[in-house]
């Protein structure tokens, strides 16, 4: 979906599935101000629905952005009988890691479902991820 269709798709009602959790987001002015705006122009969207359709649609974009970093290994072969090989990139991992968070998200039976705590109105910050050690990240790499 282009922009100027996500545009489009602002002048009917929204329908697509929510997580039960919610983010909260500091923006800069000059966005905030910019979505204040679009909530103007579109009265029937909110501003968290707005936000919602434009952090979707950069996402989509992130990830036809990622490279494909061909590996030595030879998954297939395409139409001409020209050996395809596994991409060693970033996208097989961002896709697993998006389809593991996907299920504990969705609530799927047999998973156990992670709330994200809500940071407050004040401005709590939310909390990172620990680093992890880069030692154990090489030992991973080296299996």
């Amino acid at each position: 979906m282009s922009i100027k269709e996500l545009l489009e798709s602002w002048r009917e009602p929204a329908a697509a599935r929510r997580t039960a959790g919610t983010w909260a987001v500091r923006l800069p002015l000059d966005d905030a101000a910019r979505l204040a705006a679009l909530a103007e122009m579109f009265p029937g969207r909110s501003p968290e629905q707005l936000v919602t359709d434009l952090l979707g649609k950069a996402l989509r974009e992130l990830v036809a952005a990622m490279p494909y970093v061909a590996g030595t290994r030879v998954i297939s072969t395409d139409e001409q009988g020209d050996p395809v090989y596994e991409d060693v990139g970033p996208t097989p991992r961002f896709m697993a890691l998006a389809r593991r968070h996907y299920t504990a998200l969705s609530g799927a039976p047999g998973k156990q479902t992670r709330q994200r705590p809500r940071a407050s109105a004040a401005g709590a910050s939310a909390r990172k991820p620990a680093p992890r050690s880069r030692n154990k990240a090489r030992r991973k790499r080296a299996r």
